[in-house]
Formats: C-alpha cells, structure tokens, sequence
C-alpha cells in the first residue's frame, strides 16, 4: 500500500512537471496512464469516482 502510494505520488508529481512546461509526448502519455493506474489503485479512487460522477451530473444535458 505505501509503495502504491509512494509511486501514485511520483507520477503525480511528474505528470503535474510535463504539464506545466507543456512538453506533450509519448512520455507524458505513458506518465499519465501510469498515474491513473496507481491513483486507482490507492484509497482515492472512491473519491476520485463520485467527483467525476457529481461532475457529469453537474452538467446539463442537451
């Protein structure tokens, strides 16, 4: 689990770095999916699920 943690952190951390010196790539990709992948694995992933959930509900529907 702290590994899992510890890693999710990590790619946060990276991907947040690529985003914000807008260096887009195959690089930031494969940093992006291995966030998720960790983030999913961790406690958050609960939380991260109702957010996307409240904010698809949030939006007006055509």
């Amino acid at each position: 689990m702290a590994v899992t943690i510890s890693l999710a952190l990590l790619f946060g951390f990276v991907l947040f770095m690529l985003l914000r010196s807008k260096t887009l790539g195959f690089g930031s990709a494969f940093v992006a999916a291995m966030f998720g992948f960790y983030l999913a694995s961790t406690g958050a992933a609960g939380t991260v699920d109702q957010l996307m959930a409240a904010l698809i509900n949030a939006l007006p529907n055509p």
